[in-house]
């Protein structure tokens, strides 16, 4: 099947949101395969409604057109929930949006590391977003991250998590000071919403 790939070959603020949106309406997929909520896209129609989408692909508003958040996205659930929201809020469709079982979820602790590690650096920081995507990624790469599959087996769910912080707290309290994070802080009912139960589904999304 004949695919057309987007790249940003610059560091963003390229027109890849309105790019896919031109595109849409001559394509049936459109999937997102990497990436996370820490840039995003606007997108302005024809009859002058203006969004801005973070983690949902821009295919979104075009009707009839399946959109795919694949397995290479770091996904903020409380981030993707309100855009879900936002968006059907304004009457757009967002039934034919699909997740990845296999993307990995961008939980509290990868911004707490995220945020410790740039002010550590000082002069010498990279200049994230603070969003926690390089940690979440740094998770998917050692195989110790939480995917969105997780959040349909609770005690998976709270084991992964457990684990993630017996490592960051050693972290986080031994390197940089920093008091150490409680896993009762983050009920598990958080990550396992009914709407997330039904949005998560194994697609063959790309890598």
């Amino acid at each position: 099947m004949p695919a057309i790939v987007l790249i940003g070959a610059q560091w963003g603020d390229e027109g890849k949101g309105k790019a896919t949106d031109l595109l849409g309406e001559k394509l049936q997929w459109v999937v997102r395969y990497q990436g996370g909520n820490n840039a995003g896209h606007t997108v302005v129609l024809p009859n002058g409604d203006k969004f801005a989408l973070h983690l949902i692909p821009s295919g979104i508003l075009t009707p009839g057109v399946k959109n795919v958040i694949g397995n290479g996205v770091v996904v903020d659930p409380s981030v993707l929930l309100a855009e879900l929201d936002g968006l059907e809020a304004r009457d757009v469709d967002t039934s034919n949006l699909l997740l990845s079982a296999d993307a990995h979820l961008l939980m509290p602790y990868h911004v707490a590391i995220d945020k410790v590690t740039e002010r550590f650096l000082g002069n010498k920081k990279i200049g994230t977003t603070g969003r926690g995507i390089g940690p979440c990624y740094q998770d998917k790469i050692a195989r110790v991250g939480v995917r969105a599959q997780d959040v349909l087996d609770e005690s998976i769910l709270t084991q992964k998590v457990e684990a993630a912080l017996e490592f960051k707290n050693q972290v986080l309290t031994k390197i940089y000071n920093r008091r150490a994070l409680d896993a009762r802080r983050w009920s598990t009912r958080r990550w396992s919403s009914p709407r997330a139960s039904s949005t998560a589904s194994p697609t063959p999304a790309s890598s």
